[in-house]
């Protein structure tokens, strides 16, 4: 049989052989998938169809014609239910829409069963630049309303699945999806005129062949199969085929040997470049692994996190009860409430105190850092004044600054504004920070100054404490507010500081949308603490 090749063999032909390893491909990549499993299905379908058009087309015998075209019908009853297949598990439907699909399947095989007779298929007879083309029995029409309301429901599926989708790369898997469908229903239905006997020629019939190279391009673009070599593989075979046609329509020998020689170039670099795709794969899959191993550890380790946060606020929580009743009681024995205390008790009487009250603050942090860990610090905001919260302060850590025999220094910047320094905010809370700056401050500083300042400037409240103690040198600057830490030299004037004050100070500013932070020259050149708050 001599054959004649043009532009409607030709399509025909590449839409089979692409469609052919585009199915074979994505299935040999990920045989478990629903997907690829329809596509494969889907592909085949077309394949079968493309090809035996073809032949039927070029045929020069009637008797091979008509089963040329009865084979290239069974395609076409399949590859509406394939596509429909196909649809519902891109989109994790198959349980909606599985009645109308057992439907589909039940009136495809009755189609089946007709297919062989002229009920179906009147004849072969010459058509248009083709031997031999279908002529349609009485239910034909019938077979062309079930192909196109199977494609249209699969169309609407996709439309309505691209609306509700929130996921960028899904909704590009569906739109590409869309589009493949429109291809090569405008291709491969535009021989349906000629099969009705309308005079109008198929030429849309190229837009078939392309339907897969559209699938192969969203499947290297956004892995619409969740395939990884199936792109490379396919462009790769496609590339091949078409320098297989240049071969076949080659004008002389010079032409079939340039092109048998860059078909076998081409044949060893794509194989290479296969080759190096999974090694990449084989390399990004492992990292995936790592990672997601990573990501696992990590969430138990924050889990751990949690439960030690947990333990600690509950630990704290009942030793805060027990540490106020001792510190209670030993301050009334002090205050002789319970009779006069021997002076020889007195001394020891006091160190209890002090050591009860230090171990008090220490709870008081550690149950802190659990609220703030756990999202749970509550904050009473309320109107204050933030000036006479700092005099308060000053005032309340009298007795602590003439024991240490240190110069202290208030300077507070008057305004006849009344409401100058009103803040909003929790005004224990902010206690509680100052408190801690100026008791670090006098901790930390042997001998010399303490400087508190409180000023407003520009709509910001801006507190600075600053001394003429140990300093900080550039590194610990950096760490300083984070929990646990300390500076290297911290225990040599203060071993009970925990490194909780200062982060739980930190967390309280930010709270309230303020700045805190410290400035040093280095060590021995003391040290400054500045708190910033907008003024509202």
């Amino acid at each position: 049989m001599e054959i004649y090749f043009n532009y409607y063999s030709i399509s025909l032909l590449i839409g089979a052989f692409t469609a052919l390893l585009s199915g074979v491909i994505v299935y040999i990549n990920d045989r478990k998938r629903l997907e690829n499993q329809a596509w494969l299905g889907l592909t085949m379908s077309t394949a079968l169809w493309s090809t035996f058009y073809f032949l039927m087309i070029v045929s020069v015998d009637k008797q091979f014609a008509l089963v040329s075209n009865i084979i290239l019908h069974v395609g076409a009853i399949l590859i509406p239910l394939f596509y429909l297949l196909l649809v519902i598990f891109i989109t994790n439907t198959y349980k909606k829409h599985r009645p109308i699909f057992l439907t589909a399947v039940v009136v495809g095989f009755l189609f089946l069963i007709i297919n062989p007779t002229e009920l179906f298929i009147r004849d072969v007879v010459p058509k248009f630049v083709f031997n031999f083309a279908p002529d349609a029995g009485p239910l034909y029409f019938i077979f062309f309303l079930y192909f196109s309301l199977l494609v249209i429901y699969g169309l609407v599926i996709i439309a309505r699945t691209y609306a509700k989708e929130n996921v960028e790369i899904e909704k590009q898997k569906l739109k590409y999806v869309f589009i493949f469908t429109i291809a090569a229903v405008i291709g491969g239905g535009s021989v349906f005129f000629l099969t009705f006997n309308i005079n109008v020629p198929p030429y849309p019939l190229i837009l078939f062949s392309l339907y897969p190279a559209i699938s192969g391009y969203a499947i290297y673009r956004y892995q619409l199969f969740n395939t990884k070599l199936v792109a490379t593989q396919l462009f790769t075979f496609i590339l091949w085929i078409f320098i297989l046609i240049r071969i076949l329509f080659a004008q002389n020998t010079v032409d079939q040997i340039f092109n048998s020689t860059l078909l076998l170039l081409s044949v060893i670099f794509g194989l290479l470049i296969i080759k190096s795709v999974m090694q990449e794969i084989e390399s990004r899959e492992r990292i995936e692994k790592l990672a997601e191993e990573l990501r696992g550890a990590n969430a138990k380790l924050h889990r751990v996190n949690m439960l030690k946060t947990e333990f600690v606020s509950v630990a704290t929580h009942q030793l805060r009860s027990p540490l106020t009743a001792i510190k209670g009681y030993t301050s009334m024995i002090l205050e002789d409430t319970y009779g006069k205390v021997p002076k020889k008790l007195k001394e020891p009487l006091e160190r209890v105190f002090r050591s009860t009250e230090s171990l008090t603050q220490v709870v008081q942090d550690f149950l802190d850092v659990s609220r703030i860990e756990q999202g749970s610090m509550n904050y009473n905001f309320a109107a204050f004044d933030f000036k006479d919260l700092v005099t308060e302060v000053v005032e309340d850590q009298k007795p602590n600054i003439e024991k240490s025999g240190l110069e202290v220094t208030f300077e507070k910047e008057e305004h006849p504004e009344e409401k100058n320094y009103i803040l909003r905010g929790d005004r224990l809370k902010f206690k509680q920070v100052i408190t801690n700056l100026i008791d670090n401050a006098i901790k930390y500083t042997k001998e010399g100054f303490i400087r508190i300042s409180l000023r407003n400037k520009d709509g910001k409240i801006r507190l600075e404490v600053a001394d003429s103690g140990m300093g900080i040198n550039e590194k610990t600057l950096k760490t300083l507010f984070k929990k646990f830490h300390r500076a290297d030299n911290a225990d040599e004037v203060n071993v009970q500081g925990t490194g909780l004050g200062l982060y739980i100070a930190k967390q309280i500013v930010e709270t309230h949308n303020g700045k805190i932070w410290a400035e040093s020259d280095g060590l021995g050149e003391g040290s400054t603490f500045i708190i910033e708050l907008d003024n509202n």
